[in-house]
């Protein structure tokens, strides 16, 4: 089945109210495009438990700052929506940056606390963008749920507070990450990597295998976890370390001790790439 791609807003409101109106549930995966295994995975997810499957491909120029990636970000819309075919999405909704912000938008949405540290602390602005344009899409779809990846585990707990402070009538579901079988989280932007560079990059599940190993054997020293951490990425010849945090899973604030559910994250320079991943852990009492 081929999917139908929706370019602007009045017509996708249209279709979501005809989907609504009828007692078909919509099922919703926001994307950037350059579809890998993993955002194939939250497709299957939403395929399984939705009545229609919407699949947003838009590359959102407001969450990237002026020195990052956005003119070389990866794009490939034919790929993209041959992979949706085959994945059984009903709707590809992909819409330009004059339809997303026409002149004159002037409104951000913004969540505190949750976006100071990790990735909001090197990315300023970057979780603004999200937020604002996940609330633009979700008016715009109005889905019943919308599925994002664990890898991106700032990113879910940004948006599910989002939805739960101003009351959206939606339900966020977080997947598990999918890996490649060395053990590389799965990214679009893992295509910048050279061979070297690749290798390299294993070096961030690595290290979160390191704390877990450290931390089933007592330790519950943050610091100590940490060190050991930055010791094993700064190592590899092409890293070069964002951040490396132990934090509470749920408030993302830093913890000094281990105890209760934690979220291991870091942000790792592999050449030029920036990479992220995590994982989340409840030592043993």
């Amino acid at each position: 089945m081929t999917p139908r791609i929706i370019k602007t807003i009045h017509e996708m409101q249209t279709e979501s109210n005809r989907i609504q109106t009828s007692g078909k549930t919509i099922g919703f995966v926001p994307t950037m495009g350059f579809l890998h295994e993993g955002h194939l995975g939250l497709i299957r997810i939403a395929r399984k438990q939705a009545d229609v499957v919407v699949l947003s491909i838009y590359v959102n120029p407001t969450q990237f700052g002026p020195n990052e990636d956005l003119a070389k970000y990866p794009r490939d819309f034919e790929w993209d929506a041959k992979l949706a075919a085959q994945e059984g999405v009903d709707i590809i909704f992909y819409p330009t940056d004059e339809e997303m912000y026409p002149q004159g938008f002037v409104t951000t949405v913004r969540v505190d606390q949750l976006t100071e540290g990790l990735c909001g602390a090197s990315r300023p602005g970057h979780f603004d963008g999200v937020t604002t344009i996940c609330a633009k899409i979700f008016n715009v779809v109005k889905p019943n749920f919308a599925i994002f990846g664990q890898k991106d585990a700032q990113q879910a707990l940004v948006i599910r507070q989002m939805v739960r402070d101003l009351n959206l009538d939606l339900e966020i579901v977080i997947a598990p990450i999918v890996r490649e079988a060395d053990g590389l989280a799965m990214s679009s932007r893992n295509v910048y990597l050279s061979p070297d560079e690749r290798q390299d990059a294993l070096a961030l599940r690595q290290s979160l295998q390191l704390a877990e190993s450290i931390i089933q054997q007592s330790e519950r020293n943050t610091s100590v976890v940490l060190q050991k951490m930055r010791e094993f990425i700064e190592s590899k010849s092409t890293t070069k370390i964002d951040y490396v945090e132990i934090v509470d899973a749920e408030s993302l604030q830093p913890i000094a001790e281990l105890s209760g559910k934690v979220l291991i994250a870091l942000a790792v320079f592999v050449g030029k790439t920036r990479l992220i991943d995590n994982v989340l852990i409840e030592p043993p009492s």
